[in-house]
């Protein structure tokens, strides 16, 4: 989407929200899908487009620098392969290629839950391009939601980065998103990022503007605590011992572990966890526990 289009659409949400006395203003951000795409280091170029060949552009990114390519390549799993999937530069150090959850499963491969640029022991994949293909052992993964934000937002919004928020959407079909990662550096402008599974889930589109929601905070909290209380500083805290979640569906998949905050999942005897959700788990630091 168009930065200047995002801003605008920011701006009039933001001036709606600030004519009601029971909103914050400062936790709106919206919210880009991200579909599928590869990213490559310099010798994969040329591997799959030619000797001396350099990317493309065909549109910029809301982030500064980042545009995606007019080329795209085909990338191929066990079951099955995917075509023209864009490329988005500039390249990069290390191959990567982000998929959805439903592109995974298609594909055939396992694709562990990662933050971007994360891909120590990640799974193997295959790109194909017009002058040949290259297979590497690691760089697949499904992207973690994450915010990108530059210090003066994160100062507003009073995250970290490297902090985990939750995230609100109203709309058709309201829904949170937990554990959404924290990503501060000078040169990003505000945006969170989702994949299309989670864009299906709660029918969002480019534009949609999301509600930031710390941790230790309620939704109904941010929506009705006055300004003057939120700016107050708070007195130190212990942190709390971890909780437990009780799961009663009958299968557990990565899509339920993301939008499951506590540290422990306790299962009933007989769900069923996929492989890959138990992958997710590990990456996470979740425990799940069958109930006895």
């Amino acid at each position: 989407m168009n930065q200047q289009l995002i801003e605008q659409i920011v701006g009039e949400i933001l001036g709606q929200l600030g004519k009601e006395s029971t909103q914050l203003p400062e936790r709106a951000v919206p919210i880009a899908v991200s579909a599928r795409h590869v990213h490559l280091q310099p010798d994969h170029v040329e591997v799959l487009f030619g000797a001396g060949y350099e990317l493309t552009q065909r549109s910029e990114l809301s982030q500064p620098g980042q545009f995606a390519a007019n080329e795209t390549v085909m990338i191929a799993g066990p079951k099955s392969s995917i075509e023209r999937v864009r490329i988005l530069g500039p390249v990069r150090k290390a191959t990567q290629v982000e998929v959805s959850f439903t592109d995974a499963m298609k594909l055939g491969v396992k694709p562990p839950l990662r933050e971007s640029g994360n891909i120590e022991g990640s799974a193997p994949i295959t790109l194909i391009g017009p002058k040949g293909s290259v297979h590497i052992e690691q760089g697949l993964i499904i992207a973690q939601s994450h915010i990108h934000m530059a210090p003066s937002d994160a100062a507003r919004f009073g995250v970290q980065d490297g902090e985990y928020i939750t995230v609100e959407a109203d709309g058709i079909r309201p829904i949170s998103f937990r554990n959404v990662r924290i990503r501060v550096n000078e040169r990003y402008r505000l945006e969170m990022h989702i994949d299309t599974d989670e864009a299906n889930a709660g029918f969002i589109t480019q534009g949609t503007i999301g509600r930031l929601v710390k941790l230790n905070e309620t939704a109904e909290s941010v929506r009705t605590q006055p300004a003057a209380v939120q700016s107050a500083p708070s007195a130190p805290v212990k942190a709390a011992a971890p909780q437990s979640f009780e799961f009663t569906k009958k299968l557990l998949s990565t899509e339920d572990l993301a939008s499951i905050s506590e540290d422990e999942i306790v299962i009933t005897k007989g769900t069923i966890v996929t492989a890959l959700a138990k992958d997710t788990a590990r990456e996470l630091g979740k425990t799940i526990t069958i109930r006895k």
